[in-house]
């Protein structure tokens, strides 16, 4: 009972750890930046999605995590609704977004969590050995995904594919039924490309050799690439930043605010947020591994795999190791519905630990 307890009080401190050093880099972000709809800055704009995140976390740690088995296939619907709407009247960068007064609530973000609760009541129901029940997954997760690829989101719409690949893994699926579906999604990746937008296939294309278009599609791998470097082993300073300040670098209050830690805290900022989410990710770790209900344990199985795949995919994005793909780094960067959705996966997370003691 100790190490359990230790895990759920320790997910909550380094979750507010992060969530404080993603307003202090907001922070130092918002010089010149403000948000268009409000004219607030935007580490002002992302407080009050931590107060509201954090009203929904106090009501969530309560909400037994079992009832999400009762509404999974309604929120599904909900989303799937809600991606139709975007696909036909989406707003701001790439159409993504549902304007709701000076609200954008991107639907998308809170597709992931919906599809990790639907998946994990589906995989825990069924015969998992069956390659039938792989194929019911597949159109659960295929549905969203292709309506998240049309809008295009890329990098959102990979991570729903990768979140169904590891919660099938985890729930016991035979690796070569699984090894069959990756063959055919190789097999049908030419018709995927054939279907992308020409700045998202310029994108992948520019990865390989950002030189080929330094002032173009390869200006922000690049930049990323200086920003980083800059910051040297120590960093230049809290809000001392100049890649960032003098806006060589686009987006790096939301894709690229690792970045903006790495010129200002250098190295060892970098490293100290390594090991923040490290220790983040292991404490769902073990609270998934301790509960014995398959539905609980599938679920904190699938939101440590949605936290550590955005981890991965952001900063190798950063980094130029990645394409960019407009995933946004956990609690850091600057997004209400991604935000919002950090908070319900903790509060979810948070009460599984809560229950894990009944079974």
């Amino acid at each position: 009972m100790e190490n359990k307890s230790n895990a759920g009080k320790i997910l909550l401190i380094v979750s507010f750890i992060l969530t404080g050093l993603g307003v202090m880099l907001l922070f130092s972000a918002s010089k010149g930046i403000t948000s268009a709809r409000t004219g607030l800055p935007v580490y002002i704009k992302q407080m009050i999605w931590v107060f509201l995140g954090s009203l929904l976390f106090i009501w969530l740690k309560n909400f037994d995590y079992r009832h999400w088995n009762k509404i999974a296939g309604i929120l599904y619907f909900v989303c799937f609704i809600l991606l139709l709407i975007v696909l036909a009247t989406g707003t701001g960068r790439a159409g993504r977004w549902i304007k709701i007064g000076w609200l954008n609530f991107q639907p998308s973000e809170f597709t992931k969590f919906v599809l990790i609760i639907l998946l994990a009541r589906y995989f825990s129901t069924k015969d998992i050995e069956k390659f039938s029940t792989l194929l019911g997954g597949i159109i659960i997760t295929g549905i969203p995904f292709l309506l998240i690829l049309i809008q295009p989101n890329l990098g959102t719409a990979f991570l729903l594919i990768v979140i169904f690949f590891t919660m099938a893994y985890l729930a016991g699926a035979r690796k070569n039924h699984l090894l069959i579906l990756i063959i055919i999604g190789i097999l049908m990746s030419p018709f995927l490309w054939m279907g992308l937008k020409d700045y998202q296939k310029q994108r992948l294309m520019v990865f390989v050799n950002p030189w080929k278009d330094p002032l173009g599609k390869g200006y922000n791998i690049l930049q990323s690439k200086i920003t980083i470097g800059s910051g040297g082993i120590i960093g230049k300073g809290f809000l001392r930043g100049t890649q960032t300040k003098l806006a060589f670098l686009p987006e790096y209050h939301t894709d690229f605010i690792f970045c903006l830690l790495a010129e200002e805290f250098g190295l060892v900022g970098v490293l100290v947020l390594l090991f923040l989410y490290y220790v983040f990710l292991t404490q769902i770790w073990k609270i998934s591994m301790t509960t014995q209900d398959p539905f609980g344990r599938l679920i904190g199985m699938g939101v440590m795999v949605m936290f550590l795949i955005q981890i991965f995919v952001n900063i190798g994005m950063a980094c130029g190791l990645l394409p960019v793909a407009g995933i946004p780094l956990p609690f850091l960067s600057y997004g209400g519905s991604a935000l919002l959705v950090c908070f319900i996966s903790l509060a979810t997370v948070y009460n599984l630990h809560k229950n894990t003691a009944l079974f």
